[in-house]
């Protein structure tokens, strides 16, 4: 008989109970199994971003409890896939996206592979108005829970001049999430 390589079968519902405490800010999210093929992170609400992200191969998305969205850049517009509780959505490599938990208490599961060598992340923030890339960080991730935190840290130290839109000169509000999304209404109803 083979040894089973991550021991016993988990219990989801005692993982979630136990870890309950990460899942909400300001950390939202952990990782199930740390060595795998797989991330297995389970993503908590409420949480605000303003970054997009640019993963290079598919995510699967399982909203398991309360609802969440997902903001796409596509074809020169912002659009959004809404992750109703009980919806699972599956993300082709390269979509830009900023995922938003508004709700307390919501859940998602979200299933990545690890990243091979070479094949980068990036986390990018954008104008509102006009959707031009103000700043991009590219990074060879191994750990959601830990490597992104830094990423957004740098960004929301950067000057408003770093932080200034090359397009269109619209200041991107950094760690204001309320005027960001309002700028991002705004920019809808244009």
């Amino acid at each position: 008989m083979t040894p089973l390589k991550y021991g016993r079968p988990l219990n989801f519902q005692r993982w979630l109970a136990d870890n309950a405490h990460l899942l909400q800010p300001p950390v939202n999210n952990q990782q199930i199994w740390k060595d795998g093929d797989f991330m297995i992170t389970v993503v908590g609400g409420p949480n605000q971003r303003s970054d997009f992200h640019d993963d290079p191969i598919e995510e699967f998305f399982y909203q398991f409890k309360g609802n969440a969205f997902l903001l796409i850049w596509d074809r020169g517009r912002y659009e959004r896939v809404d992750l109703r509780e009980g919806d699972m959505f599956l993300m082709a490599p390269h979509v830009l996206h900023s995922p938003q938990r508004p709700e307390a208490g919501s859940l998602c599961l979200v299933i990545e592979r690890q990243r091979p060598a070479g094949e980068f992340d990036a986390l990018q923030w954008s104008c509102a108005k006009c959707g031009t890339v103000v700043k991009r960080y590219e990074m060879q991730l191994e750990s959601i829970v830990a490597d992104l935190p830094p990423v957004y840290d740098r960004f929301y130290t950067t000057s408003e001049a770093e932080r200034r839109c090359p397009q269109c000169g619209e200041i991107h509000p950094g760690r204001d999430f309320k005027a960001w999304h309002h700028a991002l209404a705004e920019a809808a109803h244009r």
